[in-house]
């Protein structure tokens, strides 16, 4: 794997610098949490898909394609894919019994929790493996600032 730290930022590191190599470490920590645990040989949109369902819960077709900017006919294929997998069931909304609600199956709710819980598992392992506790505390530092940056 590429060292993305060769050059390490000092303290006067243009800001175009600091973004650039975020951006390059926040790129190869997702592909390393991604590689940890996985929900399979979806698509990227079928992942959005589930993801979404998974955070928000039950949703229509539409308000999904809506949710992902697309049209309505293209999430068709998508929800078809996840059905025939097992992933999602559709039901009756109880509102508009026109509508159809689609939700997790309780199989795929748990890949999702397992997914999530190897990816937190290894990078808390990592974490105690490859810093000190001076480090730790620097990283520590680092998020709160990292968090400020996404505050709206």
């Amino acid at each position: 794997m590429p060292q993305i730290h060769d050059e390490p930022a000092s303290p006067y590191a243009s800001s175009d610098q600091l973004a650039q190599q975020l951006r390059a470490i926040f790129r190869a920590l997702k592909r390393r949490l991604r590689e940890q645990a996985d929900l399979g040989d979806f698509t990227s949109s079928q992942k959005a898909v589930l993801i979404r369902l998974y955070r928000d819960g039950a949703a229509t077709a539409s308000a999904l394609a809506r949710a992902e900017g697309m049209r309505p006919q293209s999430m068709g294929p998508v929800i078809a894919a996840l059905e025939t997998a097992g992933m999602l069931r559709g039901e009756a909304d109880p509102e508009d019994r026109r509508q159809t609600l689609l939700q997790l199956t309780d199989v795929c709710r748990d890949q999702i929790r397992e997914g999530r819980a190897a990816r937190q598992d290894w990078l808390t392992d990592m974490i105690a493996e490859r810093l000190s506790p001076g480090e730790q505390d620097e990283l520590s530092r680092a998020v709160a600032l990292l968090s400020r940056l996404v505050e709206a």
